[in-house]
């Protein structure tokens, strides 16, 4: 008889590494790219939003309730990064398949790594975003008198 050594695929963490390889390649896009839907300019954006602080207190001051929370919309923005957050997650998932049924850890170890990358390479791109943010809207309150002093005559 002749025996024949049984082949060990890794199909588990092999398709973990193409979805985080798809993931973190999307990530890139996405933050390299910068937005693909038409973003409205910085003065619409303030307009609108002064605007709806000016109703949100009105309506207050004469006691009528505030109208309910509108969904926001799905943009191909929003879809992307979902779906580098998912596929990412996918590749962690199936990471972890490779090593419960015991595939080459090597592999298995890939596939986690490369989904936790793509996931927290968005997370650590959002959070530098969030803190230099603040960081900007803090310099702008502390030089308000200067730059409102223009137009006041201060």
């Amino acid at each position: 008889m002749s025996e024949v050594a049984a082949v060990n695929r890794s199909w588990w963490s092999m398709a973990g590494m193409a979805f985080g390889a798809v993931a973190l390649v999307l990530a890139l896009f996405l933050h390299g790219a910068g937005p693909l839907d038409p973003q409205p300019t910085i003065g619409q954006s303030i307009g609108e939003i002064a605007a709806d602080i000016g109703k949100s207190a009105m309506r207050g001051l004469k006691g009528e309730p505030q109208p309910a929370p509108e969904a926001r919309a799905w943009s191909l923005d929003r879809i992307l990064s979902t779906s580098a957050y998912v596929l990412g997650g996918v590749a962690v998932i199936l990471g972890v398949f490779g090593f419960v049924f015991r595939e080459k850890r090597r592999l298995a170890f890939a596939a986690v790594s490369i989904g936790g990358v793509a996931i927290g390479f968005q997370l650590f791109v959002w959070t530098v975003m969030i803190i230099a943010g603040v960081i900007l809207l803090g310099y702008i309150l502390s030089n308000l008198t200067e730059i409102l002093g223009g137009f006041t005559g201060g």
